[in-house]
């Protein structure tokens, strides 16, 4: 047998021809999109104060001036004012965790990078706890918010400086230098726990362990454009990042210019993740599980593979809200617990599943 027959694929007469990653990745977007429409109202219907889906849709009709039915004062308050703010957050903090996940994987090559391995999350975190544990009000209701994102792009851009070296930048370096600053972070959070009140340590709690309870329409406004910059600059940069896949020599060879690249690509995580995680506290394993799920189904291509994650990131995070306020109502399980509870055992089948492949991509 030649070496043509060999890598020819062998199908039998009449036997339907596989699709293609193009149809693949058509056919993943539609559904991903249908997903969100059929997600969006019954998460805004479902609740302590439940309204039928068909009211959701004529109050959403109503306010594009489309028609649509008359709702009654309380309802028309609690989709305006609690549910709709809270699903818009989700989606973009979904969205912009699982692009940024999609983005490290493909800066680091390997699947099981995520955001947090840079030390975005936890310097956003020393942000946080250190204005909640020093009392720090300076800019109102919006302090928290605006110290953990300023710290985590701070924490960022000097993981970054650390690790170059001759004016390049390792990822290996760079990987190990997030490692050091992770645990340096953890061990400063802790400070400020032991010395904070007991008022003080509950607020810290409940923002680390990751919510939208508090999701208002300010906070929508205050992460939509870093995450529409950010989601829009990062399909910019798909065919460079297939270029890289191939190695960094025959991405240079073939006209990449891999450090800048890695720049703008480790700012443009930090961005995403940085604005997300300063509003919604940390959330694990959406940006390592929802890039990793698209590549198994339709390939390593990141034309589709970035698009992809931001709409299943926000489908999966909108998902777990929905279920975080509802399977223990009236109690509210704690998103980032929920989310690490699936992705745990999803993480450790995966680093089994890379370790038999040697360390290859899914």
């Amino acid at each position: 047998m030649t070496v043509l027959e060999k890598t020819e694929p062998q199908t039998r007469a009449g036997a339907p021809v596989p699709r293609g990653p193009r149809t693949t990745a058509w056919l993943l977007t539609a559904g991903l999109i249908v997903a969100l429409l059929v997600l969006v109202p019954v998460a805004a219907g479902v609740g302590a104060y439940p309204v039928p889906v068909g009211d959701v849709v004529g109050s959403v009709l109503r306010r594009l001036g489309l028609g649509g039915g008359e709702l009654d004062r309380v309802a028309e308050s609690v989709l305006w004012n609690v549910r709709f703010p809270r699903i818009v957050l989700a989606l973009l903090i979904g969205a912009s965790l699982g692009c940024a996940g999609a983005l490290m994987q493909g800066v680091f090559g390997n699947p099981l990078a995520e955001p947090g391995v840079i030390g975005v999350s936890s310097g956003a975190a020393v942000g946080a706890v250190g204005a909640i544990a020093l009392g720090v009000d300076v800019f109102g209701t919006w302090t928290v918010t605006v110290f953990a994102f300023v710290s985590g792009l701070a924490t960022v851009l000097m993981v970054y400086v650390m690790s170059r070296s001759g004016g390049r930048t390792e990822v290996v370096t760079l990987i190990l230098t997030g490692i050091a600053v992770n645990a340096f972070a953890g061990a400063v959070i802790g400070l400020f726990l032991f010395f904070a009140d007991t008022a003080a340590i509950q607020q810290i709690t409940f923002w680390q362990l990751g919510s939208l309870a508090q999701a208002t329409w300010p906070k929508v406004v205050a992460v939509l454009p870093c995450a529409v910059l950010g989601l829009a600059v990062a399909p910019l940069c798909a065919r460079r990042l297939d270029l890289l896949a191939l190695g960094e020599r025959p991405a240079r060879h073939l006209g990449v210019d891999v450090e800048r690249l890695r720049i703008l690509l480790v700012l443009v995580i930090a961005l995403l993740t940085a604005a997300a995680v300063s509003v919604s506290g940390i959330i694990s394993f959406v940006g390592l599980v929802v890039p990793h799920l698209l590549r198994m189904a339709a390939g390593p291509g990141h034309r589709f593979l970035i698009p992809g994650s931001a709409l299943l990131g926000a489908a999966v995070l909108l998902a777990a809200d929905l279920v975080a306020r509802t399977v223990a109502a009236p109690a509210e399980l704690p998103l980032g617990v929920l989310t690490a509870l699936l992705g745990s055992p999803f993480f450790f089948w995966l680093l089994r599943r890379t370790r038999r492949r040697q360390g290859g991509w899914a």
